[in-house]
């Protein structure tokens, strides 16, 4: 059988390390490459595909339908070589993951399907930080992070995990005793629940039901969103959520106000991490594994 000629191999690494840096200045920096040598790198792969992989305008470089496709095709066929080859080696050791998150995204959405994640790469662990400011310390002391925000920092990769509505989330009981769509009055006597990520939540959600000038008898904030959800069920206020926190927390003891009410919220989800972060091997397992996972 006559043996396949492999694509250069070097030309493939520059491929590669444009797509997941985002940018042909980064992967020319990570590479130690002028712009010219590394676009030559990749003409040399077009050449033996014969595919167009890339489209060229004022010095940057977009990604083609084919480059997608055949991005698609090669990525998991590297991963599993460089998984060969580390397993050949003598040097074994885990892949550590710095990590930081809201708790509630952890408890509700990561935790569930982290024993996937573990039976893919068991030699894969991950450090959970749960401290303020997680943005300010991707790079520094977390390789990464979840935030709930509006738009994450422009210097940071982001892909942004999901889209929400705002729900008016309070007890049962006080939802039977002031009715699922209170008036202004009845709501100005209510204390209202915040998370302290989602500040201005709340004047969205006054804004889409028609109360703009709504002002309640207090408003308490919250740092975790597991506490504020228990505080709502206990009948200490009505908590200012998304729904999928409401729907995955499935608690009985909650119901939502105004529910044909549809308030996009302000804020979402965000995977960030520094650029040149989604080379180091625990960064980019954890970060493919997350967007397939759907979570």
């Amino acid at each position: 059988m006559p043996t396949r000629r492999l694509p250069p191999l070097r030309s493939l690494e520059a491929f590669v390390r444009i797509v997941r840096l985002g940018s042909a200045r980064a992967a020319a920096e990570e590479l130690a490459l002028s712009p010219s040598a590394l676009s030559r790198r990749v003409a040399n792969l077009e050449e033996f595909t014969g595919k167009k992989l890339f489209t060229r305008a004022r010095q940057s470089m977009q990604l083609t339908d084919e480059g997608r496709a055949f991005y698609d095709a090669v990525s998991p066929h590297l991963e599993a070589l460089a998984a060969a080859v580390e397993d050949q080696s003598e040097n074994l050791t885990l892949w550590r993951l710095h990590l930081g998150m809201l708790p509630l995204f952890g408890s509700q959405r990561l935790f569930p399907r982290l024993p996937e994640l573990r039976k893919l790469h068991p030699r894969l662990h991950i450090d959970m930080d749960t401290s303020p400011h997680l943005e300010a310390r991707v790079g520094d002391t977390l390789d990464c992070a979840i935030l709930l925000v509006k738009q994450p920092d422009p210097s940071l990769h982001a892909f942004r995990l999901d889209h929400n509505q705002v729900y008016a989330i309070c007890a049962q009981d006080l939802a039977d005793e002031i009715g699922e769509t209170p008036s202004a009055e009845v709501l100005s006597h209510q204390t209202f629940l915040v998370h302290q990520e989602m500040p201005d939540s709340l004047g969205a959600w006054k804004e889409a039901v028609g109360l703009p000038d709504l002002d309640p008898v207090a408003i308490d904030h919250f740092d975790s969103g597991q506490l504020l959800l228990e505080a709502a069920a206990q009948g200490l206020g009505i908590a200012i959520m998304h729904d999928d926190h409401f729907r995955r927390a499935a608690d009985k003891r909650l119901a939502r106000l105004f529910p044909g009410q549809e308030v996009e919220s302000p804020y979402s989800y965000w995977f960030v991490c520094r650029p040149k972060a989604l080379e180091q091997r625990p960064v980019r397992i954890f970060y493919e594994w997350l967007v397939h996972a759907g979570l």
